[in-house]
């Protein structure tokens, strides 16, 4: 038996349920119907209540007070053991299909692809690295106009993937949403999708090839559309209403999602070994947000290109890594100029605010972001408190993204563990108990040290009698394998 993550970024538990009540998710309905289905806790508050916070506390087990990962990029430099690696160890395949923040860890038989934000980790094998870059670029510059993604390039890859497992369905698929939003273009949004279909297709191909005993897939497409189109699903919840257009626009984009994603979670049924187990991890979940509401709700500015940014102030950075939304990690090299340019970039003012939100994140970087949040004219100036640069058109260095932010992270989240024998918890558990219960699925004997003080506890236990498959003997077996460099089966 090997085992596979779905793990779909913040998909709500409630919506799940209305949308499966009505009967428009029929895959995720027959899924839930055969599951294990809990729902989980997130370890942390605000301003920790972030996915590639809880993430990374899933995949470690450790939580957030232990680990102390709050950025994105920095999992993949503070080295605690987590599921892949220990897997590894032990010699068992794995699989990394984009999950978020985590360590390049590449054993033989194993594969590997960041997620988008993490672009200083190249992907295994290699041919998928060509795919990575125009996921990351796609993904980190989606609502820059100054930097469209080529039809021409797109075409050459889709042609590369083919031979990499890229099916002519899916081709077709694609084909028929852009004739569609060429014959709708407000429609355009939808195109987010696409990225979903190109990476199913890749990872089953990849699992099909490699036969990993733990294998993670992660998307967030549904995600973004829920932090951008709550309002327009749920309109009564919000001061700031969309207009009518903007309403029959949007009013299903979130829906729209979900049902994507449903349709992924049949090819995943049907694609899978048999034997093998799915499993739904959705980490958080979304609610309305409202916090700003009182001044129009809360807008995101971006530089057109940060490089030029640094460069107007006469800075150089070493390594800059866009992340999420309006926000980048800049390095630099040394502490005396990441200091330097702090000073400098906290020097821009607009309408008497500062630019930039910083804060320093080690040694020799920022994190940084516009902190503006209210709507700016067209002809809002911005310059520099001490009079280091003149006056600037504020929309010649920055763009506004589309949308209002109307969703905003919720602690819960979905845990569905297909192990044939359904029953619904009602009882919420923490997100670190998925780590143990892994580790114990798959007969991994792996207990808390000093070096790893993971404190979740497994739920097999909970488990109304012992699936096939999870005998201790079968345990012992599986444990075996993984030791003798097998892939171990349940």
């Amino acid at each position: 038996m090997g085992i596979i993550v779905l793990e779909f970024n913040e998909l709500c538990p409630t919506l799940l349920g209305r949308w499966m009540a009505s009967g428009d998710l029929p895959n995720f309905k027959a899924l839930h119907d055969a599951s294990q289905v809990f729902v989980t806790s997130a370890d942390a508050a605000p301003p920790a209540l972030e996915p590639w916070i809880q993430w990374y506390s899933i995949h470690t087990g450790l939580s957030y007070s232990q680990h102390k990962v709050f950025h994105l990029t920095d999992g993949a430099r503070a080295g605690h053991p987590d599921i892949w690696s220990i897997i590894q160890e032990r010699g068992g395949r794995t699989g990394n299909f984009s999950s978020m923040n985590a360590r390049r860890q590449v054993e033989p038989g194993c594969f590997f692809m960041a997620d988008p934000w993490c672009t200083a980790q190249t992907a295994h094998p290699e041919q998928l690295q060509r795919f990575f870059e125009f996921v990351a670029q796609h993904v980190q510059e989606y609502a820059n106009r100054d930097r469209p993604a080529g039809l021409s390039s797109a075409a050459r890859l889709l042609a590369s993937l083919t031979r990499q497992g890229l099916r002519f369905t899916t081709i077709g698929d694609i084909v028929t949403l852009l004739l569609r939003e060429f014959m709708q273009p407000t429609r355009i949004w939808q195109r987010a999708v696409v990225l979903d279909w190109l990476q199913t297709d890749l990872f089953l191909a990849l699992y099909r090839k490699f036969n990993p005993v733990f294998a993670t897939f992660f998307l967030n497409s549904t995600a973004h559309f829920q932090h951008a189109y709550w309002r327009h699903m749920e309109p009564e919840a919000f001061d700031t209403r969309p207009s009518i257009t903007e309403f029959e626009n949007y009013e299903h984009a979130i829906k729209f999602g979900y049902q994507n994603m449903d349709r992924l979670v049949q090819k995943f049924t049907r694609g899978k070994a048999d034997g093998d187990v799915l499993m739904l991890v959705t980490g958080l979940s979304q609610q309305p947000f409202v916090k700003y509401e009182a001044v129009g709700g809360q807008r995101f500015y971006r530089p057109r290109d940060i490089t030029e940014v640094l460069r107007m102030l006469g800075l150089r950075a070493t390594v800059v890594e866009p992340v999420m939304t309006h926000q980048y990690m800049v390095r630099f090299a040394s502490a005396g100029e990441r200091d330097d340019a702090r000073s400098k970039l906290l020097d821009l003012v607009c309408e008497g605010r500062q630019v930039f939100e910083i804060e320093p994140c080690d040694s020799a970087a920022l994190y940084l972001g516009c902190q503006l949040h209210r709507q700016l004219a067209v002809d809002t100036a911005m310059t520099s408190a001490s009079g280091r640069i003149g006056s600037r058109a504020f929309f010649d260095v920055f763009y506004q993204i589309d949308g209002i932010k109307s969703g905003c992270h919720h602690p819960d989240g979905a845990l569905w563990i297909a192990t044939g024998t359904p029953q619904v918890h009602a009882e919420k558990v923490s997100i670190l108990d998925i780590f143990p219960t892994w580790l114990e699925m798959l007969g991994i004997d792996y207990k808390p040290s000093a070096v790893h003080p993971f404190i979740g506890g497994s739920l097999v236990e909970r488990w109304a009698g012992e699936p096939a498959g999870l005998t201790q003997t079968a345990r012992n077996q599986r444990r075996q394998a993984i030791e003798a460099g097998a892939r171990p089966s349940i």
